[in-house]
């Protein structure tokens, strides 16, 4: 059996795709991989996602957006896509044990956030451990913030932090950041953000209390370790596209997105489609992924 459509990822993208391609009875494939949701289902509260006045937990808005695309008939296979092959058509896509054709794809892989990878940092995700300033600064207003990073995503979370916060320290393993210089120049003029340099994050606290109460840091020239008080720890070092099976298949650009056709999400392969932050290192939002399925010339 040859899809019409088969749709990779389950993030705000995968399941708009679904639902879209689903009205349009084209009868979807969606493999949303093992672990199904995206980055939002390591959130708690969302509130600048449009039509929740309340707000809503990021599991129960993925949950919502599913249910969405079943309604209309999407088809729902919780695989991982391990191998693809574009260069034939029909598309092959392999998931299990499965291969799948498709005459159209849509790749909705999204991205994965750098961490830090200590265990402290995974239980307290979502209590005070962020990746995402403008989704979760709002909660910490008039707190003390600590970023991690010395790039122009860490200084870009930390001037916009700075806006909410009472105080933001940005820690950086080096003596001097890797940000842009006019970034670097915002950021020291900022009277609220200040830096610790030679500085690795070294354990969080309080995992029992299941919140961020203290950051304790360890210095990379000495080996001190000492403890700094803080409310919210937001990590900037980076995304990671999910975008390792593709490779060899669709043209990529050099920090590993899929590269788009400006203003489309067509790829370089006719027939196969990137949307969401697979595509996007910019916003990287649960909104934006949603309005990237923009219509492209012979797209569905």
């Amino acid at each position: 059996m040859v899809r019409k459509v088969t749709i990779i990822g389950s993030g705000p993208a995968g399941y708009t795709a679904a639902i879209y391609a689903s009205r349009a009875n084209l009868t979807p494939l969606l493999l949303t991989g093992v672990q199904s949701g995206g980055q939002l289902m390591l959130t708690t509260l969302v509130e600048n996602y449009p039509g929740f006045v309340d707000g809503v937990m990021g599991p129960e808005l993925m949950e919502a957006m599913r249910k969405q695309a079943e309604r209309f008939g999407a088809e729902m296979v919780a695989e991982d896509v391990t191998a693809v092959d574009f260069s034939r058509r029909p598309f092959v896509v392999r998931a299990g044990d499965v291969e799948y054709e498709s005459h159209t794809v849509i790749i909705a892989t999204g991205a994965s956030a750098k961490l830090l990878g200590l265990p402290a940092e995974a239980k307290l995700m979502g209590r005070g451990v962020s990746t995402c300033a403008t989704c979760d600064g709002f909660f910490f207003r008039d707190q003390n913030i600590m970023v991690v990073g010395g790039g122009d995503s860490a200084i870009e979370e930390a001037l916009y932090l700075a806006r909410l916060g009472r105080q933001v320290e940005v820690v950086h393993r080096r003596e001097e950041l890797r940000a842009s210089k006019i970034m670097q120049e915002r950021a020291r003029k900022n009277p609220k953000i200040s830096f610790i340099w030679n500085s690795v994050v070294h354990d969080l606290d309080d995992v029992e209390a299941a919140r961020v109460t203290a950051v304790r840091l360890r210095n990379t020239k000495t080996g001190e370790i000492t403890e700094r008080p803080v409310d919210g720890l937001f990590v900037a070092i980076g995304h990671e596209p999910n975008t390792t099976v593709f490779a060899g298949q669709i043209e990529l650009l050099p920090n590993g997105y899929v590269k788009v056709i400006p203003g489309t999400t067509q790829t370089s392969v006719t027939g196969v489609f990137a949307a969401g932050d697979v595509q996007d290192s910019v916003w990287r939002q649960a909104v934006t992924g949603g309005i990237s399925r923009r219509r492209t010339p012979g797209s569905v």
